[in-house]
């Protein structure tokens, strides 16, 4: 399993995680949907549930689902070689994790340094988050790869979030211990064993893996007053334009007690609408995959080896959930 394609994915899916929609369809084996409002819905519907891989085959029409699953393992132009540092690392903080008794053991070794991070950090903490609000404000206005549209939900998002951020408690002795033992349930799950182990998963492991970490991830935001069952469950969807093969549809959803709205761009391929936006990552990454741009210095680009990509994420709101992790 590679990590670019997750890189962009997370935000992708930290988007899609803001909307849902009340009328859940069942959803079917056909992909796409047959109407837009059908597509975001499924779509929605999928990632609730955690089913990555259900989510992807429904995302994309089939010659592009196959090609994800094709480019899964392909080498990503931006990986590093796995190093025997990286392996010892690796494997020292998985066996913290499932140790029998880690949660107890973990907890033992947070409890005195939590006390010692309040007093040190209690009153600093709101301004250094505001240091990081603005660092990814910065990061989002300067991204090559999201829209316009894009980068305004995420501004809108992050400007939620943060006051939750800065006011949830974060050392609070009793719901650290409740995170402590998500984080070690989760662990124990994913049963991983070397970072080599990670990298070379196939597409319907990483989904399965993508699901059990979704799952932790759910349960350690709620732990801290974050429920993002709530947020999908709180959107609804609606029609604002259909002009033959395009269509944008309207995410309407409640953030932490906050209503906010999207907008998702959509296109119909052989009769099943997508998400214009997953669909055009999901292939410009085939491409950059496939035909990979050689070096300035001239020396020609390495060939790929066997292996493919995560999906991409499908329009707004259903354009949430992830590609492949960056890395």
């Amino acid at each position: 399993m590679r990590f670019q394609t997750l890189g962009r994915s997370l935000l992708v899916l930290a988007m899609l995680v803001l909307v849902a929609c009340h009328n859940k369809e069942q959803t079917t084996e056909a992909p796409g949907g047959a109407t837009p409002e059908a597509a975001v819905q499924q779509s929605v519907t999928l990632l609730k549930a955690g089913d990555f891989a259900g989510f992807w085959k429904q995302a994309l029409p089939p010659p592009d689902y196959a090609n994800l699953r094709a480019d899964w393992k392909l080498p990503r132009p931006d990986q590093r070689p796995i190093t025997d540092e990286d392996r010892a690392r690796f494997t020292q903080a998985v066996q913290q994790l499932t140790a029998p008794n880690a949660e107890t053991t973990l907890y033992d070794q947070l409890k005195p340094k939590l006390a010692q991070m309040e007093t040190q950090y209690h009153d600093q903490l709101p301004i250094m988050i505001g240091v990081g609000q603005a660092i990814l404000t910065t990061g989002i206005a300067q991204s090559k790869t999201l829209t316009e549209n894009q980068k305004q939900q995420a501004r809108d998002a992050l400007n939620v979030l943060l006051p939750w951020a800065q006011q949830a408690p974060w050392f609070d002795q009793d719901k650290a211990k409740q995170s402590v033992g998500v984080v070690v349930a989760t662990a124990r799950q994913l049963n991983l064993k070397s970072p080599d182990q990670l990298q070379s998963m196939d597409f319907d492991d990483a989904m399965k893996q993508y699901s059990l970490a979704y799952g932790g991830l759910k349960q350690l935001l709620s732990v801290y007053g974050l429920s993002i069952d709530d947020t999908l469950d709180s959107a609804k969807v609606s029609i604002v334009s259909v002009d033959h093969d395009r269509a944008t549809v309207k995410i309407d959803y409640t953030l932490l007690g906050k209503p906010l709205s999207t907008d998702t761009q959509l296109v119909q391929v052989d009769g099943r609408w997508y998400s214009q936006d997953l669909l055009d990552s999901t292939r410009a990454q085939h491409e950059q995959l496939t035909h990979p741009t050689a070096p300035a210095s001239g020396t020609s680009a390495p060939t790929p080896a066997t292996s493919t990509q995560a999906p991409a994420a499908s329009s707004s709101a259903s354009r949430a959930v992830a590609v492949k992790p960056k890395g």
